[in-house]
Formats: structure tokens, sequence, C-alpha cells
């Protein structure tokens, strides 16, 4: 399977699934082994279709180093998506990208980097997650702070133990409210962003943060409070995108369009506009 934007960015590719994931009660992980690669950069998306339906964009959640294997998690939110939660192994889709510029890994080499996931939010962060875990060495420290709102809705919690396993990667995890059983933070994301300055060095790291776009206003308010620059500040802002090439108009903050311009995109270059968010 080639994907080939540039010869015709609207026509899709036929993709059969390989697996479908059951990550929580909302929310599914769809899994393409291609027949040939799909190179992407961690924070890239595509666009992700069911024939004779409609399609959605979503960032891979896989490893950019694995290109023939993609993965996409869905939260099931609507038609489509609720049409792709009922798809089994062997379905196709529609498969069209990738789009968007992705995550400034080029940027991160000798920095710390802190990483602010919240609910499905940690999917588009996941592909960047196994970067850095590649390249612990040509790194400071990284930590991944992740919240959901109940234990049943975090996601990858299987793979949170070999995350933080990494030299110099930790990882905190929080959920809105007490539940039986549960020992660690309680309330939500933007309470275990309290002690960031003693776990990175704010003057030497940079921040990406996904999730509801309430969660974005307030995490970064608070990364801002507690001492990072907006010039250090990512989010990934997957917000009303369709066309993928700047075209229709309907993802734009300003002058940008997510879905060219981002959509994991500077908080420096959209803090003025007035719907940076809601």
């Amino acid at each position: 399977m080639t994907l080939n934007v540039e010869a015709n960015p609207y026509a899709p590719q036929v993709a059969c699934l390989s697996r479908v994931i059951a990550e929580t009660p909302t929310i599914k992980t769809f899994c393409f082994d291609l027949d040939e690669p799909l190179a992407f950069r961690a924070g890239q998306f595509v666009q992700l279709g069911v024939p004779g339906l409609g399609e959605g964009p979503f960032t891979p959640s896989s490893s950019p180093l694995t290109p023939e294997h993609l993965e996409v998690t869905v939260l099931r939110t609507g038609e489509v998506t609720e049409r792709l939660h009922r798809m089994q192994a062997g379905d196709a889709c529609l498969l069209r990208g990738p789009y968007g510029k992705g995550f400034p890994v080029e940027k991160l080499e000798g920095k710390d980097v802190l990483v602010v996931g919240g609910g499905v939010g940690l999917a588009p962060l996941r592909a960047l997650i196994y970067q850095l875990l590649s390249m612990t060495d040509r790194l400071g420290r990284v930590v991944i702070k992740n919240g959901a709102r109940e234990t049943a809705e975090l996601l990858f919690r299987r793979q949170y133990d070999e995350w933080a396993s990494h030299k110099n990667v930790s990882m905190e995890i929080t959920i809105d409210k007490a539940e039986p059983g549960w020992t660690g933070n309680v309330g939500v994301v933007t309470t275990i962003l309290e002690n960031v300055p003693n776990e990175v060095d704010v003057r030497n790291c940079y921040a990406f943060t996904c999730g509801p776009e309430i969660m974005l206003k307030f995490a970064t308010q608070k990364l801002l409070e507690k001492g990072l620059t907006a010039e250090q500040i990512y989010l990934s802002m997957n917000r009303r995108m369709s066309c993928g090439i700047g075209k229709c108009g309907r993802c734009n903050i300003g002058p940008y369009y997510l879905c060219k311009d981002g959509p994991d995109i500077c908080y420096a270059k959209i803090k003025d506009y007035p719907n940076v968010f809601p």
C-alpha cells in the first residue's frame, strides 16, 4: 500500500485491519500491517475512513520507527467512530495521509522532555513516547504525566511499567475521583504538574500535551505558572480537521491551519488569537 499525498492528497487507499484491541470501554486501537511502509513523523495524522460512510482525522499511536505497522487509537464519539468500533480483523478501511508537521523531535537532543496526556490524548503522544524511549541516551529527563476520569479509562495502562523502566524516565498517573484500591494521585491532570520545577529543568525543556481542549487550556496555564515559556510548550490540537491540506478552512487558529501548520503547534504562535481555546 503506497500513500502518495503529493499525487492526489484526497485519494484514500484501502487498508485491511490485522487486529483490533479493546483498550477501555470506549477506546479501541486499530492495527494495520501494511504491504508498503507508511513513513510518518510522531504527531502527524491520517484520515481513517469507513467505506460508504465517512472519515475522521486520527494521529497514529504506533511507533514511527516501525512504519510497516500502523496503529490508530479511536474514542467512540460519533457515527464514523461507532462504525469503526464494530469492525473486526479483516475488514477494510480507507486511509490517506500522513498530514501535518508532527512533533519537533529534532529540537529535543540534550533537553528534558515533559509529556502531558489526558484521556484519549495519550494516543497521539504514544508515538512520541516510543521515539523518546529510543533516544534516551541523547535526552535529559523524560517525565510522563497522564490522567483519566477513572482507572477503567486509563489508556495503554499495560505499558506504564515498561515505559518507566527506561533510564531517566518517570511516569505519574492520576484519576479524577478516588476509587477503592487506587493508591495514586486523585485529581485532574494539572494537580500532578505542581512539582514540575523539581522534575525537569524548566529553562531547558520542552513540554508536549494532548487531551480535551479544556485540559489543554488549564495545563498550559499551569506550565506557564511553573516557569515554562510559551515557546517551550507544544499543544496537539486535532480540532475540526477535514481536508488535511489547509483548503477547507475548518481548523484555523488565527492565520494557522492545524492540519498543515500543526496539529502539534507551538503555543507561542497561537497564544494571542481569541480562538485558541473554547
